[in-house]
């Protein structure tokens, strides 16, 4: 059982939800990256994904794309995420998780990259851009390294790809909740409800919502339905909010304790 299972096992058997947190990785820098996923931790979540920081990253809104083309001003790359990664297993076990787009993992070479994520600690990674239906060889790597390759599936995806998308996600679902990239949300879209419904009828696995999730009304709206709820936007704009407080860590982990219901 790796990391990833383990802790939905846990949550269940504890009648809990997961609260997933996305941080941009290398935002403000990387040192300060290991000490906000530290209190991250302490803050009540369960799971962190680390934003790699990509120059096109078409998923994402404006606040996640300026803090990764800040990162990127500051050299942030694969290899410094995974020597950040192997820093941070030298004290934690939490479930961490690569977000990246393709072309860095291309450039950088599939089977390379899923052996090194692996041997540095990484148990997940979730790739927007890259269709399963096109990423068998990616998929294969993940398999030889046991890492976790978490799919996609959106408000209009088809019952015929719902189907194949439950079949060979690992970890867990990522549930899309709106069209569109992500960013803070007054209101969640309306159908999350029935759609989750729908993707529950043809797995067992955990499914998790993310995009737009903003708030705690928001938080524990998703968690009476799903197994989990994503934020990222939200605690990004919060880092930026801080960034030259000396205080960034512990408003970013208040905010997220805040979020969690703590």
């Amino acid at each position: 059982m790796n990391r990833i299972e383990k802790k939905f096992s846990e949550l269940k058997k504890n009648k809990s939800k997961a609260f997933i947190a996305f941080i941009t990785a290398g935002y403000p820098s990387l040192a300060v990256t290991e000490k906000l996923v530290k209190q991250l931790e302490k803050s009540g979540v369960d799971i962190v994904e680390l934003g790699v920081p990509f120059s096109d990253p078409i998923a994402d809104g404006p606040i996640i794309q300026a803090a990764s083309q800040a990162a990127l001003r500051k050299k942030v790359n694969l290899s410094g995420i995974f020597n950040l990664v192997k820093r941070l297993r030298k004290y934690s076990a939490m479930p961490l998780c690569l977000m990246t787009y393709y072309n860095p993992v291309f450039c950088f070479g599939q089977e390379k990259f899923m052996r090194l994520a692996s041997l540095c600690g990484v148990d997940g990674v979730i790739i927007p851009d890259l269709p399963p239906e096109e990423g068998q060889l990616l998929l294969n790597y993940a398999a030889k390294y046991k890492i976790d390759v978490i799919c996609f599936i959106s408000p209009t995806t088809p019952l015929r790809r719902i189907k194949y998308i439950a079949s060979i996600s690992k970890g867990f679902i990522y549930y899309v909740s709106l069209t569109g990239t992500t960013g803070t949300r007054s209101k969640l879209s309306s159908g999350i409800i029935t759609r989750l419904k729908l993707i529950k009828r043809y797995t067992d696995k955990p499914v998790c919502v993310g995009f737009g999730v903003s708030s705690a009304g928001q938080v524990r709206q998703i968690e009476r339905f799903a197994d989990g709820v994503i934020v990222g936007s939200a605690i990004i704009k919060k880092i930026s909010e801080n960034i030259n407080s000396h205080a960034l860590i512990s408003k970013v982990g208040n905010f997220v304790s805040s979020l969690r219901g703590r």
